[in-house]
């Protein structure tokens, strides 16, 4: 269900509805571990409190939206909690300020989600059947949806109203068309090859120290509950499977098709309904003696249908309207109607095939059906199963061989992993944290964790390996690589900065270039997009400050391989929208007003979260 929820939030809120929607629904069943006041807060938004259970799957689900670019773990955590406290306050603003969302626009919105969906349409039953296996009612999972949808709608009514002016356009291609004139020297970095002294050496080593640590490492052992084997151990009987194929025949079977074409004969303005009818009745008399695929591509209003002889390809009982369907459904293949009115006109219609209705025997989808109920079975057993798992695991928090026998699941072991990777299991963010959480390393059994819809699993602890130091020996060739690395940094930085206060004090480039036997190199008209310097180098270049009268902007920049360059700024030349540009400005307008929007909605934030008590524990 989450995945499917997560294809219905793509939009600029999507983030909202899936923690308002998806978490509860992944921790559902699990609370019975958690009540009493087991856990205690991580984060602290006003008056609620957020467990660790609650920040792992908010980092879960902000992980997966970035799951193909490469962003270092802490830096997703650390935005992870953050975006669950901005959600939590405008969740809190917009519930103080009682603002609401029809009944209707919610109602759209979980028609819409293709898990409650049986052909293309909303089930009401397929909607309560799965709010039932959740334990939710529909109450709660409405009262949800309002929720997320009042806070999207919060957000856009901030985001999307920002006005931007024609002085503002203006501004912004004055600046981005902007060229400027350089003249620099590049300083090469030159490797530092002297031994740091035996002092230099410990004083690195007890200064980087964290550095130079063995990784904390645990390994675990776990019992594990899976879907996947329930279903295996299932063996549905002739008569299950029989029951099954005759409840939900509607599965295997397919409605009667049929592949149409027409000829729009439209009402317009300049056509009355009476000369639309005449017009049709005349073309029916012509295909006695033309065929249908010409006619249409002569006469058709429907333009589109009409490059293809009219051809509205197959289609299904129920989706047309109804006088057009009925006329439809009547006709055999090859068979032309009679007029036949719409709300667009009147229409000549063919069928050109016909796909019978058909219904596949229980011998052709055995294997199907046959899982389906296994699948079924194993789905109430897992539910079940994972309520037992979770009391008895909590119940007997000392060891995992209770609950082993009381569910007949083996025992695994996890060999040892660190909090960043691991193998098996342990390549799982949420194993990691729970296996170096506060309770699993003091010996007690972990909380139920979900892997998937499908995977449910508690661990506890077998072996603890603590950071240790590494010896100075062991690390020392590292030391000295880094020691001389940062002396070669700094003395082509000290040059660097030497050259710098010799073109500050008035000599020219040309001066100090002779003096370091090194080559000046000019650009002019340099623009923002330019090619013929290093990207690091033309970002620099644009971010400095314009010369003013008597004054030269001279600036100091890294580059890549530990170089640097020494840039004198030369002059600032404004650019003026060109041609070109007034075809992007409706870009433009909508780059700057989206920017602004954004601006306008982390302001806002950021005054709700001044306004509010919010503490994060350190991890």
């Amino acid at each position: 269900m989450l995945t499917k929820i997560r294809e219905k939030t793509q939009g600029t809120f999507a983030w909202v509805i899936l923690i308002l929607i998806c978490v509860p629904f992944a921790l559902w069943g699990l609370q019975n571990y958690t009540d009493g006041g087991q856990e205690s807060a991580v984060v602290i938004v006003g008056d609620k409190e957020f467990v660790q259970r609650d920040v792992t799957q908010a980092y879960t689900q902000f992980k997966q939206q970035y799951a193909d670019v490469q962003i270092p773990e802490q830096i997703l955590k650390t935005q992870a909690i953050e975006k669950l406290i901005r959600d939590e306050l405008l969740l809190q603003h917009v519930t103080a300020e009682n603002l609401t969302v029809s009944d209707e626009r919610v109602r759209e919105f979980i028609a819409a989600l293709q898990y409650f969906q049986r052909d293309g349409k909303f089930d009401k039953k397929q909607y309560e059947t799965m709010l039932g296996q959740q334990g939710m009612s529909s109450a709660q999972f409405v009262n949800r949806i309002r929720k997320a949808l009042l806070m999207e709608q919060y957000q856009k009514a901030v985001t999307e109203t920002s006005f931007v002016s024609e002085q503002s356009i203006e501004r912004f291609f004055k600046i981005q068309n902007q060229t400027r004139d350089i003249e620099y020297l590049s300083v090469k970095l030159q490797a530092v090859t002297t031994m740091p002294t035996a002092e230099e050496l410990d004083a690195y080593y007890q200064q980087q120290i964290a550095a130079f640590q063995t990784a904390e490492q645990v390994s675990v052992e776990y019992v594990e509950l899976s879907l996947s084997k329930l279903m295996a151990d299932v063996a549905p009987t002739d008569e299950q499977v029989q029951a099954y194929y005759d409840d939900n025949i509607a599965l295997y079977s397919t409605k009667e098709r049929r592949k149409i074409s027409h000829i729009l004969f439209a009402k317009t303005s300049a056509t009355t309904e009476e000369q639309a009818l005449a017009n049709a009745q005349t073309a029916k008399l012509r295909l006695a003696q033309e065929s249908f695929a010409d006619l249409a591509a002569e006469l058709s209003d429907d333009t589109v249908t009409a490059k293809t002889g009219g051809d509205l390809g197959l289609f299904e009982i129920g989706v047309m309207e109804p006088e057009f369907e009925k006329a439809a459904t009547q006709l055999q293949a090859g068979e032309v109607s009679e007029p036949v009115k719409s709300d667009f006109g009147y229409h000549l219609i063919t069928v050109t095939e016909l796909v019978p209705a058909a219904t596949k025997t229980l011998a052709e989808v055995n294997a199907e059906v046959i899982e389906a109920v296994q699948r079924a079975e194993a789905e109430t057993r897992f539910y079940e199963f994972g309520e037992v798992l979770t009391e008895v695991s909590f119940e007997n928090s000392d060891n995992l061989q209770v609950v082993s026998d009381e569910l007949g699941l083996e025992i695994k072991q996890a060999e040892f992993f660190t909090r960043d990777a691991g193998e098996g299991i342990a390549s799982e963010q949420a194993i990691r944290n729970i296996a170096f959480s506060e309770a699993v390393l003091q010996g007690n059994n972990s909380e139920p964790v979900e892997l998937g819809d499908d995977r449910l699993l508690v661990l506890r602890l077998k072996e603890h390996q603590p950071t240790e130091n590494k010896p100075l020996q062991e690390v020392q060739n590292v030391i000295v690589a880094e020691i001389q690395a940062q002396k070669a940094e700094q003395q082509t930085r000290q040059q660097a900065e030497s050259i710098k206060q010799q073109l500050l004090a008035g000599a020219s480039m040309d001066e100090v270039a002779a003096g370091f036997a090194l080559n000046v190199e000019k650009v002019s008209g340099l623009k923002r997009d330019s090619k013929d310097i290093s990207p690091e180098l033309n970002q620099a270049v644009f971010k400095a400050a314009k010369p003013v009268a008597g004054q030269s902007t001279i600036i100091v920049v890294d580059t890549l391989g530990g170089d640097q360059a020494v840039v004198n700024l030369l002059a600032v030349t404004d650019g003026v929208k060109t041609a070109e540009d007034a075809e992007k400005s409706k870009l433009a307008v909508a780059n700057i007003a989206r920017a602004l929007g954004q601006s306008d909605y982390a302001a806002v934030i950021e005054g709700m979260r001044s306004s509010t008590r919010v503490s994060i524990r350190e991890q």
